[in-house]
């Protein structure tokens, strides 16, 4: 004998299947969106981590002695303000930093007179290793940002708030080409 149940019933139980599914849905959205936002929470710190980097290390260059005066005081100057930059400020003076460092290591006799003055091999091997890894750091983060924000353009995402308060996430845009002598040495 089966148990046939009243349309009523039936209907009901369809309804609450389907808005169990629509909430399973919904919530695992909500976690990919999470955890896109906490990826670009690593890669910001790991794009920081890589521009404080390469600032010091131009820093530590500019004062080293290695270089000539001149130099020394553009190198100097433009990682100190990258160093030292506010957060809306920040992709203006790093790109300065980037056009300075192309500007003091723009051409090959200038990278080999560093490299000859002592401790300028290794100075000149982290240099290159630093201005390297600045353009990864920031093609990791804006990719995050940028599968993060094609995720809250989404309707659903936006007509549930599944976003919460979270910030709307912005690319780190800035001029990291880096410094054609030291990346051909190196290459």
């Amino acid at each position: 004998m089966t148990l046939a149940l009243p349309p009523v019933t039936t209907t009901l139980i369809w309804i609450a299947v389907a808005l169990v599914a629509i909430g399973l849905y919904l919530s695992w959205t909500a976690g990919r969106l999470d955890r896109l936002h906490a990826r670009i929470d690593a890669a910001r710190a790991a794009l920081d981590a890589q521009l404080l980097r390469r600032a010091s290390v131009a820093q530590e260059l500019a004062t080293s002695g290695v270089l000539d005066p001149a130099a020394s005081i553009v190198l100097y100057e433009a990682a100190h303000a990258a160093r030292q930059a506010e957060e809306e400020q920040r992709e203006v003076a790093e790109s300065e930093l980037s056009q300075a460092l192309r500007a003091v290591f723009g051409e090959t006799p200038q990278v080999e007179a560093v490299r000859e003055a002592p401790g300028g091999e290794e100075a000149a091997r982290e240099l290159t290793e630093a201005v390297r890894r600045v353009p990864m750091a920031r093609r990791f983060h804006n990719d995050a940002v940028r599968a993060a924000r094609a995720l809250r353009r989404h309707r659903k995402v936006r007509w549930f708030r599944l976003a919460g308060h979270a910030p709307f996430p912005m690319a780190f845009e800035m001029d990291d080409e880096p410094p054609a002598a030291l990346v051909d040495r190196a290459a």
